[in-house]
């Protein structure tokens, strides 16, 4: 075993100076709210595809595979956009779109029903489409195939790089726990990863086939669950374990030997 110099007695998160404690405390708070605000976002989107509140195994399997039994237009409107009109309303555009989103009945009527209620957002948003042009609503209105490869791909880049970077410090900074056993450190540390990559492969899966769509909601979990482990620990070892006077030596001094 290689010798620990003594100066490294502080190396654990009980031990750690407080600007480092500082530091590491509001990263993972930061971290915390941003991932709760992710989850609630998760619920008013991917969790509104049914129309239902809650993100059930049928949201997945709209996000990612589509209702292959109506547009996509009318799922958002059934969906996360169904307070977005009026009933009647609603109802004109879904019957607009069911009889092939005709361009007779658009400048007639479906125009200011559009106008109305859906281009104040789909008309002045980035990366929303146009609602105000027939063109970009008649993509809406086609079936619901789910997300597009474009979208998969942007997403999925995204989320593997973004969320590798979350877990990556969070793990950084769990790896200075005290008295967690060597095996179980390791592990807690790499199974977001693995998750992680098992979550964003089930969305391609799903776009195939939709009994995959298990595979999003077991990936899903696996993350947020071991992420939080790491988080109330590292917390705790901080600010409340801290507080007993001990000194508990180099946290990675198992990894030496």
């Amino acid at each position: 075993m290689k010798s620990i110099p003594p100066n490294l007695a502080w190396l654990n998160l009980p031990n750690l100076p407080a600007s480092v404690k500082v530091l590491f405390s509001g990263y993972l708070i930061a971290v915390g709210l941003g991932l709760c605000v992710a989850g609630l976002q998760i619920m008013l989107t991917h969790g509104m595809a049914d129309g239902k509140l809650g993100l059930s195994l049928d949201d997945i399997v709209y996000s990612y595979y589509g209702d292959r039994s109506g547009s996509t237009l009318e799922g958002k409107l059934n969906g996360s956009m169904k307070e977005m009109g009026t009933p009647e309303a609603r109802l004109d555009i879904i019957k607009w779109a069911r009889n092939g989103a005709p361009a007779a009945e658009w400048e007639t009527h479906i125009r200011d029903t559009f106008k109305q209620h859906c281009v104040m957002c789909h008309g002045t948003t980035p990366g929303l489409p146009d609602f105000s042009k027939l063109e970009e609503v008649k993509k809406a209105a086609k079936v619901n195939e789910g997300a597009s490869i474009q979208t998969l791909t942007r997403v999925s880049h995204i989320h593997l790089f973004g969320i590798s970077f979350i877990f990556f410090f969070v793990g950084f900074i769990f790896s200075f726990a005290v008295g967690v056993p060597k095996w179980l450190k390791i592990s807690v540390i790499a199974i977001p990863f693995g998750f992680l990559i098992l979550d964003v492969l089930s969305w391609w899966l799903t776009k195939w086939n939709p009994h995959f769509a298990w595979l999003t909601i077991i990936g899903g979990f696996g993350y947020s669950v071991a992420s939080t482990i790491m988080w109330f620990v590292s917390m705790y070892q901080m600010l409340i374990l801290s507080r007993n006077g001990k000194i508990y030596g180099n946290a990675w001094e198992a990894d030496l030997k």
